[in-house]
This record gives C-alpha cells, sequence and structure tokens, in this order.
C-alpha cells in the first residue's frame, strides 16, 4: 500500500528516464543519504567507522567496478585485486614524487594508472572468453603482485616492501579522524556510484548489455567489439584503482603488496554473486553483506563460547554454503530478491 505508484503521471521523457521514477524510491534515497551524510557521524563510534562503514563503502566500490566488467559486459575477472594495487602503488608513488600534487587527484591518477594496466590485460578478451579469459585475469594477478613485490622502485626502496601511507590532507584539510575519512570515503563512492548508474544506462551501457548477451549478434549490428570491451575493462579497472587508493589510505593507512592478494580478488568476485550480476545495488548489497557476515558470526561464536579455530571454520563454510545456495535458488542475488519484494509490495494486499 505504501509503494503504490498509482497517480504519479509522467508528462516528458526526462521524467520517465530518470534514475528513479517512483517517488517512493526518490524519498527513501533521500532519507538514506541524510542518515549516512548527517546521522552516522554524530552518532557512530570510531570502532564502527573504521571496522564496518569504511571498509563496506570500499568494497563496494571495487565490486561496482567489477560488477561493470563481470555484471554488464559478460566478461569473466579474477584480477579485481590486482588493479586495486595498480591504483594504490600509483597514487602513492604520484604523491611522493609529484610535488603538491592534491590527494584526490592521484586517487585519479591511480584509478587511470589501473585502467591502462587493464586495457592491457583486456586484450586476451578480442580472442578468448568465459573461463579462459577468466584464467588470463588470473595471470594478471600473480604478475602484478610479482612486479610490486622485485621491483623496488614501487615501493620507494623500503627493504621491508611495506610502507605507510602519506597523509589524507585535501583543500587544507587532514582526514586523519575516521569520521572525516568515512565522509570523504562516502562522497567518492557516492559520487562514481551515480556516475556508474547513468553509464550503464547510455549508449556505453547498452551496448556492454549487448555483448554479454550474443557478441555475434552485437557485432552484426554495428557495435565494434574491441572498443567496447576494451572500455569495459577500463572503467572497470579505474573503478578498482580508486578503490584500491582508498583501501590503502582510507582503512588500511599503509601500502603492501600482500593487501592485495588473490583471496581480496574472490571476497570480490563473491560480493557480486551474492550481491547480483548486472545491478548497481547489488554490488552494495553484496559488500554489505560480506562486510556484516564475519561480525555476525563472531557474536554468535562468542555467545556460544566456540574456540577460534571453530569459529573461523565456520565462516568459510557458511561463506561457501550461502554462494552455493544463490548459485541455485537465486542466480541473480539479493537484487533480485529486493526486486520480487518491490513487485509484491506494489499489489499488496491483492494476491500476485
Amino acid at each position: 500500500m505504501l509503494y503504490r505508484e498509482a497517480g504519479q503521471f509522467k508528462s516528458s521523457y526526462e521524467a520517465d528516464g530518470q534514475i528513479f521514477p517512483i517517488r517512493q524510491d526518490r524519498l527513501g534515497i533521500a532519507l538514506l543519504l541524510v542518515v549516512a551524510f548527517i546521522a552516522l557521524p554524530q552518532f557512530a563510534s570510531a570502532y564502527f567507522f573504521s571496522a564496518i562503514l569504511i571498509p563496506f563503502l570500499i568494497f563496494s566500490l571495487a565490486a561496482l567496478g567489477l560488477n561493470i566488467l563481470t555484471g554488464y559486459a559478460g566478461q569473466l575477472s579474477l584480477g579485481s585485486a590486482a588493479f586495486m594495487a595498480v591504483g594504490a602503488f600509483s597514487a602513492y608513488n604520484f604523491v611522493l614524487r609529484v610535488p603538491g600534487i592534491p590527494l584526490l587527484l592521484a586517487f585519479v591518477m591511480g584509478g587511470l594508472s589501473a585502467a591502462l594496466v587493464g586495457i592491457a590485460f583486456g586484450l586476451p578478451s578480442l580472442r578468448i572468453r568465459g573461463f579462459y579469459l577468466a584464467a588470463s585475469t588470473l595471470a594478471t594477478q600473480f604478475f602484478v603482485v610479482w612486479a610490486l613485490t622485485k621491483i623496488r622502485w614501487f615501493t620507494n626502496f623500503s627493504s621491508s616492501g611495506v610502507i605507510t601511507a602519506q597523509k589524507m590532507e585535501m583543500f587544507g584539510y587532514e582526514f586523519s579522524s575516521p569520521a572525516s575519512k568515512y565522509l570523504l570515503v562516502l562522497v567518492i563512492v557516492s559520487v562514481m556510484a551515480l556516475l556508474a548508474k547513468n553509464m550503464v544506462r547510455s549508449n556505453v551501457g547498452r551496448s556492454w548489455m549487448a555483448v554479454r548477451d550474443m557478441d555475434v549478434a552485437a557485432e552484426v549490428i554495428g557495435i565494434r567489439l574491441m572498443r567496447t570491451k576494451l572500455l569495459a575493462f577500463a572503467v572497470s579497472s579505474f573503478y578498482c584503482g580508486v578503490a584500491g587508493a582508498l583501501y590503502a589510505y582510507a582503512y588500511l593507512g599503509t601500502v603492501e603488496p600482500e593487501a592485495y592478494s588473490l583471496d581480496l580478488s574472490f571476497r570480490i568476485l563473491f560480493m557480486v554473486i551474492i550481491g547480483g550480476l548486472g545491478s548497481i545495488l547489488g554490488s552494495f548489497l553484496g559488500a554489505a553483506f560480506i562486510v556484516l557476515l564475519p561480525v555476525f558470526l563472531n557474536v554468535f561464536a562468542h555467545a556460544l563460547s566456540l574456540p577460534t579455530s571453530v569459529a573461523s571454520n565456520l565462516e568459510l563454510m557458511v561463506f561457501g554454503a550461502l554462494i552455493i545456495f544463490f548459485l541455485i535458488v537465486e542466480p541473480h542475488g539479493l537484487a533480485r530478491l529486493w526486486q520480487i519484494a518491490k513487485e509484491k509490495l506494489r499489489l499488496w494486499p491483492f494476491p500476485h
């Protein structure tokens, strides 16, 4: 009853094509933004910012980048963490070696560096697809981590390979507290999510989805496969690169190759699978699920007084079981479940 769209008339193409055409969706998003930007900085604790909100936003951005490539363009990738590493180390070296460069510009340059690497390693997608493409992107993961470890210039010739990220200073203000870091990450993620939402609704997004559904037919109707696929790799890698820079500066505080391991690539892939392929909202839902589930499992394990070894194994088992569950029961993930719930609310209390 509260989600009826009866009486909401659209008198122009602009009104019909807006991102949130239903008034209830616009009010819900506005309320969510008010809570995120105003309420949470006032009442949340430092632990809540550092351990939950900041990693949730960063992983959402990384999952969004992978979703653009895999969910919308249909190109499998297991190298998301590698592109995040390129973005983090590029941002660190830009700040280190270019005097006076703004940190925000360093993040953008880190994302562009990751986009260039993504284009280079996306070239095999012109010849191979499916699991063979996933294997080639897996090689990207190993090569990037190896290069960052062996070429000491990237780590400023650090003996340990672990370097402390520079201070986050922008516009004469230092983002040192967890709340300030959270607000900075929130602004960046919100802007990039809005850009991604508009991008997938444009001609570029429709070209990606046409290639995903049937690349031969897409080429027949005039879509250039080479440009479309490489653009998907570039945009996806740019998003992952910015997420990697934020991961190093706002969350870890250090820049180290081991932080961007293959395990992180799989975690981002799980976020996309659980949240929903081809969905902007699914990237956020999947990231929230992956970030919050270990917290709930730890609370559950402590409540039952389980040993630490049992609790860690329980987390792995639950992750595996849930991935299998979503692949079998709802392959489109949490975003599809939310869409079904909205469809039922539109007709409630009448039968569907």
